[in-house]
C-alpha cells in the first residue's frame, strides 16, 4: 500500500481535460499562419511548457516562414488569447469524475496538497474549477527553469508544502511527468494505460477508489 503525507497533482488531463482545447488552439494558430496540423501532435505537446510546444508546432510549417523569439513569443501568446477563450466558461461540472471526493478525502486525512503544472492558466482554471482552497500550494511556473521531465517543478512544489519529495505521491497522465516525478525521489501514480508506470489506473476515480478501500482497510 502507498504511504504518503502531500499529493502533487499535475493538471491537465488529471484534474480536468484541457488537453484538446490545448491543441483545438494549436490548431487554430497553425490555420492562421497558412499551415494544418495532425491528430498526433495532441500527444506530442501533452503537458509541455508553452514555448517547447509551440517549437513542435512550427516543425509542421512547410511554408518556410523564418520567426525570432519576439515572433514566437507573440505567437505563443496568441495561442494563450484563443486558449483562454476557449476555457473560459469551465466550472465545477468540468472535472474528471473523482476529483472532489479525492480531494476531500485527502483533506480529511490532513495530506497537503500542491499543484506541479507547467501551465500558466492554472490558478485561473483552479478558481473557475471551484477547488482553488483545496490546495496548500501551487508552484508558478514562471519560477521553473526546466520543463517536465526535469524534477524541478516537483521538487519546488515539495518545497512549498515543506515535505521531503519521498514523503509526497505525484499524480500524472504523461510519460514527462512521470519521469519527471521519479527524478524528484517521489512516488508516481500514472493517470492513463498508456504509460509507463509501476502504479497506475485508467483515471482519478479509480485511484480514489483505491485508496478509499486501503483507508478502510487501515481503520478496520
Amino acid at each position: 500500500m502507498i504511504k504518503f503525507s502531500g499529493t502533487v497533482f499535475d493538471l491537465d488531463g488529471v484534474i480536468t481535460e484541457t488537453s484538446n482545447a490545448h491543441y483545438e488552439a494549436w490548431k487554430e494558430l497553425a490555420n492562421e499562419l497558412g499551415f494544418d496540423l495532425p491528430n498526433d501532435v495532441l500527444d506530442k505537446i501533452r503537458g509541455i511548457p508553452r514555448m517547447e510546444a509551440l517549437e513542435i508546432v512550427l516543425s509542421y510549417n512547410d511554408n518556410g516562414i523564418l520567426l525570432d523569439e519576439s515572433n514566437k513569443k507573440n505567437l505563443a501568446e496568441r495561442k494563450n488569447e484563443i486558449y483562454l477563450d476557449k476555457i473560459k466558461n469551465y466550472s465545477r461540472r468540468d472535472l474528471n469524475d473523482g476529483v472532489i471526493e479525492l480531494l476531500n478525502l485527502l483533506k480529511k486525512n490532513n495530506k497537503k496538497i500542491a499543484l506541479a503544472s507547467s501551465s500558466k492558466n492554472a490558478e485561473f482554471l483552479l478558481k473557475a474549477l471551484e477547488i482553488y482552497e483545496y490546495f496548500d500550494a501551487v508552484v508558478d511556473p514562471t519560477s521553473v527553469k526546466k520543463g517536465k521531465p526535469d524534477p524541478e517543478i516537483f521538487i519546488r512544489a515539495c518545497e512549498l508544502i515543506e515535505l521531503e519529495p519521498n514523503e509526497c505521491i505525484g499524480i500524472e497522465d504523461s510519460q514527462a511527468g512521470i519521469e519527471s516525478i521519479k527524478s524528484a525521489g517521489m512516488i508516481p501514480i500514472g493517470i492513463g494505460k498508456h504509460l509507463k508506470c509501476e502504479i497506475k489506473f485508467d483515471n482519478i476515480l479509480e485511484f480514489y477508489q483505491y485508496l478509499l478501500e486501503f483507508q478502510t482497510h487501515e481503520d478496520d
